[in-house]
């Protein structure tokens, strides 16, 4: 059984997803080794993502731990047999494991969500915008590792903008809207290219703004993202220390319903084009 040396963190999540399903069923990893015939060692590698599983065994393993969720087995299936080399891969080695994952992670999804109170959603911002936030870091980036950022950025946009684009929501603050990372004119061609790509049929876009009583959901960032079934969704949430990948299906539950809170209390899609098209003359 070959191993990784860095899995990635769909691989992570496999492992992370078999070991919660041996948790259920109550066994110990020196007892489920034991049914399967391995090592606990072995257990060790497939459920932290170091090690694969073949689909005889991940359903023998759904068999001893006695779970009956056919679609959740199909799915964990479907993912260790994966051998997807995305668009993504030119930039392994370039830039940091997180932002692979995430592209990884798109390019799967079901659906994606996104609450945003400071910036433009990624999969929505123009090359110009992009280039302007990534600029702001400190310590400063040199010039090649800002472009290849930039571009994954841009390369990203395949999922709404590609030929099989998954459904996407998106909830903007209006601060988001008017705040200026680039030049007047640079925020003049963004906000017409959240325009533009709202008038997809699979695009949805809305606005909450600042003239709303009894808002007090302006921590509500995040980013949701729909897995085969539900119990595989993931959703992402800035933290001090860089991106968070969330899974813990309690969490996943709250953040589904907060999504649905702030989404409620937003414009209505054509009102909220309505509203952007007053920020452009503004501009």
């Amino acid at each position: 059984m070959a191993t990784r040396r860095n899995p990635t963190a769909r691989q992570v999540r496999l492992g992370t997803e078999l070991r919660r399903m041996r948790d259920t069923a109550g066994l110990k990893a020196t007892q489920a080794a034991a049914l399967l015939g391995t090592t606990s060692a072995q257990m060790s590698q497939i459920e932290s993502g170091i090690a694969g599983v073949s689909e005889d065994r991940l359903r023998r393993m759904a068999a001893h731990y006695s779970c009956t969720d056919r679609e959740l087995v199909d799915a964990l299936v479907a993912m260790a047999a994966d051998r997807t080399r995305g668009w993504w891969e030119k930039y392994r080695g370039l830039l940091p494991a997180s932002f692979l994952d995430l592209a990884e992670l798109e390019h799967h999804a079901t659906l994606r969500h996104n609450v945003e109170f400071l910036y433009i959603p990624g999969l929505l911002q123009t090359e110009d915008y992009a280039r302007a936030i990534f600029s702001y870091r400190v310590p400063e980036l040199h010039y090649g590792e800002l472009e290849l950022r930039v571009r994954h950025r841009m390369d990203r946009k395949v999922v709404i903008e590609g030929p099989d684009p998954a459904p996407y929501r998106a909830v903007i603050h209006e601060s988001a809207l008017r705040i200026r990372v680039g030049d007047r004119a640079a925020a003049r061609a963004q906000l017409r290219h959240v325009l533009d790509l709202s008038e997809a049929d699979h695009v949805t876009v809305r606005v909450i703004p600042f003239d709303l009583d009894g808002f007090a959901g302006a921590a509500s960032a995040m980013t949701y993202v729909g897995g085969p079934v539900p119990k595989l969704d993931t959703a992402l949430r800035d933290t001090p220390h860089g991106t968070a990948f969330i899974d813990a299906e309690a969490q996943l539950g709250a953040l589904r319903t907060l999504f649905r809170k702030v989404e409620a209390v937003s414009l209505e899609p054509e009102r909220s084009r309505d509203f952007i098209h007053r920020l452009v003359k503004e501009l």
